[in-house]
C-alpha cells in the first residue's frame, strides 16, 4: 500500500501485516535483508525468542511474530533469526498496532550482543585467571610441603628398613644411632635402657670412650618431659646429672622410647649445631615408635629362640606320631590335623624364604627408586605371609568349626592376585598365569580362608605341571553367584581318584610329601561360604576347579 511507502526511508526492516496470513507491506530494507522471504508463516518459524523453552507441539505459540500479531497491545521482544546460511542474527522486534494493522520494526542488535558476550567472557576469564593464580600459589605451597614430606618419609623408610632387616637389638640400635647422628650432626649419640627410674647406656655411636653399664639420671626438666612421652630439646652444658660439663653449650635431644605405655629406654643425641627443630620432631616421633616396637620384637625373638627350637623338635615328634597313627588307623583325625599345620605352614614360609633371599642380594645395591619400590613390595608380601603364619596356629579350629573370623567385604580378584604374589616362587620361570577377571561385585566372605583355598588349588596346579605350563584363572558373575575357575594343563587326576580328592588324608604325593588335608580344608571353607567346589580332570590334559559362592 502506498500509504506505507514512507517506511522505505527506514534503514531497518519494516513489515505491515493485516492478519497472520495477509502481509500488506514490506519496506526496501526488509526486501534486502530478508530476500528469501516467501510467506509470513515460514518467516515466523525462522524467528525465535532469545530464550524460548518449548513445552507445546504448536510452534506458532512460541513465535514472536505470531505473538506480536495476536497481541492487542504494542509488543516488544529480542529475537533471533537464522538465515539460509545457518547464521544467527539478533534483532529487537517492536510491534505497533494501528487499527487493523500490525507494524513490525526490526533493529539489528547482533553487534551489541556480541559486545555484551565479550564483556561477560572477559569478566569470566579475568575471574578464572585470578582463580588459577590462587591455585598456582596453593600448588607451590603443596609442592614445598610435599618435598619436605618426601624427605621425612625417605628417612623414616630408611630407618624402618634397617629395623626390619635385623632381629639383633645391637644391630638395630647402632643403625638407628648412626642415621640420627648423620641427620643432626652429632658428635655423640647413645641408647640408654630404662630400669627402675635409672638409665643404663647399652649402645653408642660417635665416641669410643662412653662408659657403658653405668647408671645415669637426667635433670628434673628432662625427666618430666620424657615421662610425659615428650621429646626433650634444649641447649645444655651437662650431658646428665653428675657428668663432666662441656666447655660450651651443646644441643641435647633426649628421645624417650616407649612400648605401649611402658618406657623401655631413651636415645640421647648431642650436637654442636645451632638449629631449630620443626619437621625433625615428627621424624623423631615416628622413629621412636618404630624403635620401641623393634626392640620389644627383638627381645621376644631372643627369648623365644629356645622355644622355637623346642617347638621344632616337638613338631618333628608330632610328624612321626602322625605317621604312626595313620598307619595304625588310630586317632587319624588328630594326626591329619597336626600334619595339616605343617602342610599350611610350608607355603608362607617358602614365600618368606624366597623374598628374604632376594632382599639379601639386593639390599646392598639399592640406589634408585624402582628398586626401592620393589623392596617395599617384597616387604608387603612378607608381611602378608607372616600374618598367615600367625593364623595357621588356629587352622585346627578352622578345619573343625571355621568360626573364628568375621564376615567382611572383599574383592575376589584382588585376593587371587595376593595369593599369586605369595606363591610366585612356585610359578616363576615355570608357569604362565593367564587371568580373565570379570567385572564382579565385592562379596561378604572370610578373605583369609578363601586365600587358603586359592593357595591350595594353585600350589597343586603348579605341582601337576612337570616342566612348563599354563594356569588360567577366570572370574565371573552368574545370576546371584560368583564363579571362580582355576584351570591348569598339568598331568591331570585319574578318574578313580576324582571322588576321593576332598577326603581328609587322601594324597597321591607319597609319604612325607603330602598330607591330603589341603583340599579337605578347602571344601570345608567353601561349605562355610554356602558355596560349592567341584573338579573336572583328564589325564595328560589338565584339571579345572570350579568354585561357586553366593554373592549375597
Amino acid at each position: 500500500m502506498k500509504k506505507f511507502d514512507f517506511f522505505n526511508q527506514y534503514r531497518d526492516p519494516v513489515i505491515v501485516i493485516r492478519d497472520y496470513d495477509d502481509v500488506v507491506f514490506k519496506n526496501n530494507a526488509f526486501f534486502r535483508i530478508f530476500n528469501q522471504f516467501t510467506d509470513i508463516k515460514r518467516f515466523a518459524h525462522k524467528v525465535n525468542f532469545e530464550m524460548c523453552p518449548l513445552d507445546s507441539e504448536n510452534v506458532d505459540l512460541f513465535s514472536p511474530i505470531f505473538q506480536a500479531i495476536t497481541s492487542k497491545e504494542n509488543f516488544f521482544a529480542r529475537i533471533s533469526y537464522i538465515d539460509n546460511s545457518g547464521k544467527t542474527i539478533y534483532y529487537d522486534m517492536t510491534s505497533v498496532k494501528r487499527g487493523l494493522y500490525t507494524i513490525l520494526f526490526f533493529t539489528d542488535v547482533s553487534s551489541q550482543i556480541q559486545i555484551e558476550q565479550f564483556e561477560q567472557n572477559e569478566k569470566k576469564y579475568k575471574q578464572k585467571l585470578a582463580e588459577l593464580e590462587e591455585e598456582n600459589e596453593e600448588l607451590q605451597k603443596i609442592k614445598q610441603n610435599a618435598q619436605t614430606q618426601a624427605f621425612r618419609i625417605a628417612l623414616i623408610n630408611k630407618v624402618s628398613n634397617i629395623i626390619r632387616e635385623s632381629m639383633d637389638i645391637t644391630v638395630i640400635q647402632n643403625s638407628v644411632l648412626k642415621e640420627l647422628s648423620y641427620m643432626f650432626g652429632c658428635f655423640k649419640a647413645y641408647y640408654a635402657q630404662y630400669n627402675d627410674g635409672e638409665f643404663l647406656i647399652t649402645e653408642s655411636y660417635g665416641e669410643n670412650n662412653i662408659n657403658k653399664d653405668i647408671p645415669i639420671k637426667f635433670d628434673e626438666i628432662v625427666t618430666s618431659k620424657i615421662n610425659n612421652h615428650e621429646i626433650s630439646i634444649g641447649y645444655s652444658l651437662s650431658e646428665y646429672v653428675g657428668a663432666t660439663p662441656f666447655k660450651q653449650s651443646v644441643l641435647k635431644i633426649v628421645v624417650p622410647i616407649f612400648h605401649i605405655q611402658k618406657m623401655i629406654g631413651a636415645i640421647v643425641l648431642l650436637s654442636y649445631q645451632k638449629r631449630e627443630l620443626n619437621e625433625e620432631i615428627e621424624i623423631l616421633d615416628a622413629i621412636s615408635s618404630q624403635l620401641g616396637n623393634a626392640i620389644i620384637r627383638a627381645e621376644l625373638y631372643r627369648k623365644n629362640a629356645q622355644n622355637v627350637k623346642e617347638l621344632k623338635q616337638t613338631l618333628d615328634e608330632l610328624k612321626a606320631t602322625q605317621l604312626q597313627l595313620i598307619n595304625s588307623e588310630k586317632m587319624a583325625s588328630l594326626g591329619q590335623l597336626v600334619a595339616g599345620i605343617a602342610h599350611e605352614i610350608n607355603t608362607p614360609i617358602a614365600s618368606i624364604k624366597s623374598n628374604n633371599d632376594m632382599l639379601t642380594k639386593l639390599s646392598s645395591k639399592i640406589e634408585n627408586n624402582d628398586l626401592k619400590q620393589m623392596f617395599e613390595q617384597i616387604n608387603n608380601i612378607d608381611k602378608e605371609a607372616i600374618e598367615r603364619i600367625s593364623k595357621i596356629v588356629v587352622s585346627l579350629k578352622k578345619f573343625v568349626r571355621l568360626d573364628e573370623a568375621e564376615l567382611q567385604l572383599a574383592d575376589i580378584n584382588k585376593e587371587i592376585d595376593l595369593t599369586l604374589e605369595i606363591i610366585r616362587h612356585e610359578t616363576k620361570n615355570k608357569v604362565e598365569i593367564e587371568k580373565h577377571y570379570g567385572n564382579i561385585p565385592q562379596i561378604k566372605c572370610y578373605p583369609n580362608m578363601l586365600n587358603q583355598v586359592f593357595t591350595n588349588i594353585l600350589i597343586n596346579a603348579c605341582q601337576s605341571i612337570e616342566k612348563q605350563g599354563k594356569i588360567t584363572i577366570t572370574t565371573e558373575q552368574k545370576a546371584n553367584n560368583l564363579e571362580i575357575c582355576i584351570k591348569d594343563n598339568g598331568k591331570g587326576i585319574p578318574k578313580e581318584n576324582l571322588n576321593k580328592i576332598f577326603t581328609a588324608g587322601f594324597t597321591t604325593k607319597g609319604v612325607g610329601v603330602g598330607t591330603g588335608l589341603g583340599l579337605a580344608i578347602s571344601q570345608k571353607i567353601i561349605d562355610k561360604h554356602n558355596g560349592k567346589i567341584r573338579v573336572i580332570s583328564e589325564i595328560d590334559v589338565g584339571s579345572e576347579f570350579i568354585i561357586t559362592i553366593p554373592c549375597e
